[in-house]
């Protein structure tokens, strides 16, 4: 039998409307149909997991409310039609808020609704299927092998620290250079624990503006500030049940840690513009590719909240250090862009293998991924040479020193890049840099006429 076939069960005491309701439902083979003649019987036979259950309000043996009471505490997911002879408004409310699916009456026209509602349920039990069934895929992407590839000895400590991740709630601390993999680690975590039926909400921290943070995470009402023209849920809310992956956390301005440890402590907030206290319930985890500690000690991270957030750490050594892991991934990413764009299989010459192995990868996976991609692009034969291979990463020393200026125009050059990193805040600049803020305005001001 199809799953999005249908098993029903009946439940009315009255032959003739039994009947009735049985041959409606019987006319589409998709349905499987079971009749009871009490609520005493119905409930023995919930074993059978039905779908749907009709059922006739007014039995002779149990009430319909205690009758879907006892549905719902054995199965929430059926769905449960009341079906009575008395249009009472008050009563259908009652059902409905205990549970129950809708309400018919017995009238002229009670086919034609039960059939409508009989289809949108079948709909819903497709669509519901569907996402479990993507779901079981998301997770198999993301199991830890598949996500982070490799042999070394780094790569299988990783993997043992992210299997003892899964299999708690324990917040986690994710560090590693950039390029390193931190965000689809977290993913792999959440798609690996018992919370991966719910949301997995990622915030990236640097690239919300400082104001707009709290309304971000938090949420806001209707007329918290300009331009709040309704209530909006943040996304600790979305992230019900879930996990909440905060990126980049070490860029969290000081008056928002404040507030996200107040939040973490007491595992409520509140909206801004709000007073109702909203409890959370999400997993934490939060990456970064600085060093905490460090920004600990100049003063830009609290210590209350580092504590807070440390959780179980998983640091992720950058390239460079995995060893034979460099071939291993490369052949592992030529094999799949040769797949994806239907090219003929390529391998990785000895010499070809010999620079990949020789060089850094300041870049990490995410520079390696697109060397061996352009590689093979740019490859003329069944083997990717040393000559295909090309690494257009820049050492910032050297580009530095490209063209004869004076300090004051490094210097000026040197801020402009802070200012276009950090979305122009002069102020965060001058605290990154460690310089007066009038100096970075000269700098920003002195751009814009060049421009």
């Amino acid at each position: 039998m199809s799953r999005y076939n249908m098993k029903i069960f009946i439940v009315e005491d009255e032959p003739m409307y039994a009947k009735l309701l049985d041959y409606t439902l019987s006319l589409n083979p998709d349905y499987e149909v079971k009749k009871f003649v009490s609520g005493k019987d119905c409930l023995d036979h919930l074993y059978l997991n039905p779908d749907l259950v009709t059922l006739d309000y007014y039995l002779p043996d149990i009430s319909g409310d205690e009758v879907l009471k006892k549905i719902k505490k054995h199965n929430p997911n059926i769905a449960v039609i009341i079906v009575s002879g008395q249009e009472d408004i008050a009563t259908a409310v009652k059902l409905l808020k205990k549970g129950a699916y809708d309400y018919v009456v017995k009238n002229e026209d009670v086919r034609e609704r039960l059939l409508n509602i009989v289809g949108r349920i079948r709909e819903n039990i497709r669509l519901k299927d569907e996402i479990n069934t993507l779901k079981e895929e998301i997770g198999k992407k993301y199991e830890f092998n598949k996500v982070i590839i490799g042999q070394s000895e780094a790569i299988k400590k990783t993997f043992s620290l992210m299997e003892k991740a899964a299999a708690s709630n324990i917040t986690v601390s994710i560090t590693g250079e950039t390029g390193t993999g931190k965000e689809l680690v977290a993913k792999a975590i959440h798609y690996q624990s018992d919370i991966k039926k719910y949301p997995l909400v990622a915030v990236n921290v640097a690239a919300i503006p400082h104001e707009l943070i709290e309304s971000e995470l938090f949420g806001h009402e209707k007329g918290a500030f300009t331009g709040a023209t309704s209530r909006r849920i943040g996304k600790f809310e979305q992230a019900s049940k879930g996990t909440i992956f905060l990126d980049e956390i070490s860029e969290m301005d000081e008056t928002m840690q404040a507030k996200l440890l107040r939040v973490l402590q007491e595992k409520e907030l509140t909206r801004v513009g709000g007073n109702s206290l909203i409890k959370i319930d999400a997993r934490v985890i939060v990456a970064t590719n600085k060093k905490l500690t460090e920004e600990m000690k100049k003063g830009n991270f609290r210590e209350d909240l580092y504590y807070r957030l440390l959780g179980l750490p998983i640091h992720l050594e950058p390239l460079r250090n995995r060893g034979n892991d460099i071939l291993i991934i490369a052949k592992h990413f030529l094999e799949r862009f040769c797949e994806n764009n239907k090219m003929k299989k390529l391998a990785l010459s000895q010499n070809a293998q010999n620079k990949l192995s020789q060089y850094a990868f300041p870049g990490n996976v995410r520079e390696l991924k697109a060397t061996i991609e352009l590689a093979a692009v740019m490859c003329n034969s069944d083997a990717i040479a040393a000559g295909d291979i090309h690494f257009n990463a820049v050492n910032p020393v050297d580009k530095l020193f490209e063209d004869n200026m004076t300090l004051k125009e490094y210097t000026n050059n040197i801020i402009n890049v802070y200012l276009e990193k950090y979305n122009n805040d002069a102020l965060l600049v001058a605290k990154k840099l460690d310089i007066g803020k009038s100096t970075v305005y000269r700098a920003k001001k002195k751009n814009k006429f060049d421009t």
